[in-house]
């Protein structure tokens, strides 16, 4: 019921979604001593300083999607401190939403801010790294499909939509994602 709009029919249908998540490098985390965070303000611990990796929020839709929601998490000003002291810790910034987690799978940093999908793809590549959810949450995303007004082939929309959100195709996104409709 969460991935469909509550109207009958419903305007649109989600496909697949992802949640915000650290990234974690165990292996790097216990040789550089780096306890393993909970909650997103364990990230403001000096003994994290150089030690992370995030997505730029003007470069990234990954970045952005933390950073409006550490703002509705911790309302704006409690939100732009964290971030201001998150700074201090940030080795680097990339363009990538991806990346980040990519850089803690190999160790380069050992903290990774980026969603849990991005974990589960290097996880699955035998990368030393725990998929982390923060305990006050954190952002979400979901694909979604609809047909927009005034389409001149409704009939071939009409079929992409039933086919989008069936059981046949919601196994297929499984195979990628790890939150699907069904």
């Amino acid at each position: 019921p969460n991935f469909r709009d509550p109207e009958n029919p419903p305007h649109w249908v989600g496909m697949e979604a992802w949640a915000a998540a650290i990234c974690f490098n165990t292996v790097e985390a216990a040789k550089l001593g780096l306890p393993k965070p909970n909650s997103w303000f364990d990230l403001l611990d000096p003994k994290f300083k150089g030690r992370i990796a995030f997505s730029d929020p003007a470069a990234s839709g990954t970045g952005y999607f933390h950073v409006s929601a550490w703002i509705q998490l911790f309302g704006e000003e409690k939100a732009w401190k964290f971030m201001d002291d998150l700074h201090r810790n940030v080795a680097v910034y990339e363009p990538s939403g991806t990346r980040p987690c990519r850089h803690a799978a190999t160790g380069e940093y050992p903290v990774g801010i980026s969603y849990e999908l991005a974990g589960v793809i290097e996880k699955n590549r035998n990368a030393p790294i725990e998929i982390l959810l923060m305990k006050e949450g954190g952002g979400w995303d979901m694909d979604t499909a609809a047909i927009l007004k005034g389409t001149d082939k409704l009939d071939a929309a009409k079929k992409l939509m039933d086919f989008a959100a069936s059981r046949k195709a919601n196994e297929l996104y499984a195979k990628w994602v790890t939150q699907v409709a069904i």
